[in-house]
């Protein structure tokens, strides 16, 4: 743990490879910091090695050049810290090198570590996402036309003369899942370790949901726990209970967790309120106000989790009077405040959005195609069938 900090032989060439991913991570004696806590300088080597696309342990044999036994129990080391995603199909093991964001900075804190120093990891990381003046880890997740993650709507809220698509509904998501699991939220976690707690009062553990592979990979390896569709569903009812806002990934198809985010410690939703208003993809619908019904007293403003109300002077009559607006621009379509409004002056009405993404492989695609990177991931897949077609792989 961190004995590779001053060398270049691992840390480097794991930064290059982690920016080959449609979210990488920018360089920085800050990075480099972080990377040299939570990577063993083996575990760097072999990550700097990955192929892009998941990979058999007899192709990371020929990539690392380690010998199979050895290789296996390291990738089974990598995997209960979060750095590799193994799973099985076909009779065979994939693994798969986790990015940083959304990914192994993510699972740092999704288990109570005794083997890292989490309070000065807590403290490089808040540096590293937010302290850099130049934002450049802002711009890297942030700035691309396709938003990796999207809200999901408070279905509830949403007008009778529209029919919620499914994937924008987080109740029918987990039903369609199959299986599902409830974690640790690594931001409040994180937020705990500086002394900060959340504004709402939202929980810390057993509060990120996890679905499908993805879930089954976080039970495995003890990042999350089993859960029935109902106990996951009453962990939607309470979120909107605390006027929390739902976020999953950026596709129609089978997404793989549901965050519920606060304004005060979620790191993508403060993203948007520092600048990326278009970061996190937004619901087919945007918030309206009754004007005549609208007393202007802020509550809808203080259960918004990103800056998207203000308080206005409007003329009435004899004298001026206080209303809410909206920042359509800002406004992620929600309806977390919603239920805030002591008038009910609040409601949904339809937006016109970009399409969603249909699967994962579609959305990583679309950002690394945005990016310019997607040619190398392109080459990387096809010589990977064609060893598979030969037997290599």
């Amino acid at each position: 743990m961190g004995h590779h900090l001053d060398g270049k032989s691992s840390i480097v060439p794991l930064i290059d490879r982690l920016n080959k991913y449609p979210i990488g991570l920018p360089d920085s004696d800050t990075l480099r910091r972080i990377l040299a806590i939570i990577f063993t300088e083996d575990e760097a080597y072999i990550a700097s090695r990955f192929p892009l696309t998941e990979a058999t342990l007899k192709e990371l044999v020929s990539s690392t050049g380690w010998e199979s036994e050895k290789l296996a129990a390291k990738l089974d080391e990598m995997a209960d810290k979060g750095l590799v995603f193994e799973s099985k199909y076909g009779g065979k093991v994939f693994y798969l090198l986790m990015p940083g964001l959304i990914g192994f900075f993510e699972f740092t804190f999704m288990k109570q570590r005794q083997d890292l120093p989490v309070a000065e990891l807590a403290q490089l990381m808040e540096e590293y996402l937010f302290g850099d003046p130049d934002q450049k880890m802002g711009k890297e997740f942030f700035s691309s036309k396709t938003p990796l993650t999207r809200t999901l709507v408070y279905e509830e809220h949403i007008p009778v003369s529209s029919q919620i698509a499914t994937y924008e509904s987080a109740r029918e998501i987990v039903k369609k899942a199959g299986y599902g699991a409830i974690g640790m939220c690594y931001c409040r976690h994180k937020k705990g370790h500086l002394g900060m707690s959340c504004d709402k009062g939202a929980p810390t553990k057993e509060i990120c949901i996890s679905l499908g592979t993805a879930a089954k990979f976080m039970v495995r390896r003890g990042f999350a726990e089993k859960r029935t569709t109902q106990e996951l569903l009453n962990i939607l009812e309470g979120a909107r209970d605390l006027n929390l806002t739902h976020i999953t990934d950026n596709i129609r198809y089978k997404p793989s967790f549901i965050c519920n985010c606060c304004s005060c410690c979620c790191e993508l939703l403060g993203g948007v309120q520092q600048g990326f208003p278009m970061g996190v993809a937004k619901t087919n619908y945007t918030l309206a106000i009754n004007e005549e019904t609208c007393v202007g007293c802020g509550l809808c403003k203080k259960a918004c989790n990103v800056i998207a109300l203000e308080l206005v002077e409007v003329e009435g009559g004899a004298k001026v009077k206080k209303r809410m607006r909206v920042m359509e621009d800002n406004c992620l379509g929600c309806g977390a405040c919603i239920s805030a409004c002591p008038t009910q002056s609040l409601s949904l009405v339809p937006a016109i959005r970009p399409e969603v993404p249909e699967k994962k492989k579609d959305l990583m695609k679309q950002i690394l195609k945005e990016k310019k990177r997607l040619m190398p991931f392109v080459v990387a897949t096809v010589k990977t069938k064609i060893k598979r077609k030969l037997g290599l792989g």
